[in-house]
This record gives structure tokens, sequence and C-alpha cells, in this order.
């Protein structure tokens, strides 16, 4: 009961400062504090930030990547709009969408962000075994379209898979750490992983998607519409 009181405790604070910040999730401050230990952003950074809806990640993104910076979200619901933000709505684990994303991206992203977080059902393995899933999507992206040397924040469901993920991740970056920013609920099963050094050996090719294949596990994150 004492752990459930702190639990919801710290979630009412971020909840409240995020609204008195204007930011549109309190998981803004998750990657404000990633960030601020890990160096992620850099003035001028080209970001993708995955499942972005309702876009508390691409505010704090484009804060720090600044003006010269360029920040796009995809997400299945819509995003409203943000000033200097570009936003697709769509679903990543579909070729459609990543070819709108190429499209509209222009070139290699220095940055990819997920909290990508699958629709649970109350089945904890089952959750976890999807967000698995949706972790080697954001995987499947950098190999797209992320720059040598690149970055990657991949939140991520903890679980027996988990180091299957940490693997496939190794393999792709010279530096993989797991971390729990303060922001996260204490008693959050969410872990983060920052990948540095992107090595861009793997190359993936576009396929035209088929309907039956199309899934539909992503959810919207954050408590504002």
């Amino acid at each position: 009961m004492h752990e459930r009181w702190l639990d919801e405790r710290h979630h009412e604070y971020y909840y409240k400062l995020a609204k008195r910040m204007n930011y549109r999730s309190r998981a803004s401050f998750k990657i404000m504090q990633i960030d601020d230990r890990f160096n992620i952003f850099k003035e001028g950074d080209r970001v993708v930030d995955l499942g972005a809806a309702p876009g508390g990640w691409l505010q704090v993104a484009k804060e720090r990547v600044g003006e010269k910076g360029f920040v796009i979200g995809v997400d299945l619901r819509p995003i409203k709009p943000l000033p200097g933000i570009t936003t697709i709505t769509g679903d990543i684990t579909d070729d459609a969408t990543m070819k709108r994303l190429l499209e509209l991206f222009h070139g290699q992203a220095n940055v990819i962000l997920s909290d990508m977080a699958p629709n649970i059902g109350g089945h904890y393995s089952t959750d976890h075994a999807r967000s698995i899933n949706l972790c080697m999507y954001a995987v499947d992206v950098c190999d797209r379209i992320l720059k040598k040397g690149g970055k990657l924040v991949i939140k991520v469901f903890y679980g027996d898979m988990f180091n299957d993920l940490r693997k496939v991740l190794e393999e792709r970056f010279a530096s993989v750490r797991v971390h729990s920013p303060d922001a996260s609920r204490p008693t959050s099963s969410e872990v983060y992983v920052i990948c540095k050094g992107f090595l861009a050996e793997k190359k993936v090719p576009l396929v035209v998607p088929k309907p039956e294949d199309k899934k539909k596990e992503f959810t919207v994150k954050g408590n504002f519409s």
C-alpha cells in the first residue's frame, strides 16, 4: 500500500509539472533526464520520434536541437500541430509509413527515439513480448535511416526476452546502457536503453506491405488530448 501511495504521488508530481510548464506529457521529463545524463541531443541534430503522441518528447527534442535541427514524429494517433515539428499519422510497422517518413526526412537521422508501447492486455509475458517486438521495429528503422555514429533511445518492458534485444542492440552500437529515469514510476517495469555509436553495417530493403500484415500494437502516451 505504501509503495502504491508513493507511486501515485510520484506520477502526480510530474503530471502537474508537465501541465504547468506546457508539456503535453509527463514523459517529457524522462527524455530531459536521459539527455541530461547521456547527452543525446546536439544543436542541429535530425531526430525521429516513434510512437510520438501526444508530443511531449517532440517538444523536448525540438528545444534541444534548436532552429537548425529537424524533428519528425510518427504515431498511429494524430498529433496536434507543434511549431517547427513535422508529424506523420501512420503505423511504423507498415512500409507505407516508412516510405512516407523517408520522403519527408530527406537524409539520415542523428537520433532515433522510441517510447512505443503495446496495448496492454494484462498478461505480462504477452505484453513484454509485444514490447520487444516494437523495439525490433525501432531497430529496423535504425538500419534504414540512422547515420553512422548515431544514437537510439528506446523503451522496453523488462522481462525474460530483454537479453535477446540487448544482444541485437550490441551488434549494432558501440555502447549500450540500461537506465531508468527518475520521472519513471518507481513500480514500473519499463526501462530505457541508451545506444550510442551506430555501426551502420546492416541495410534493410523496403517491401510493399500487405493489408493482412498490418499490426495495431501502438498506444498513445501521456494524459493530454
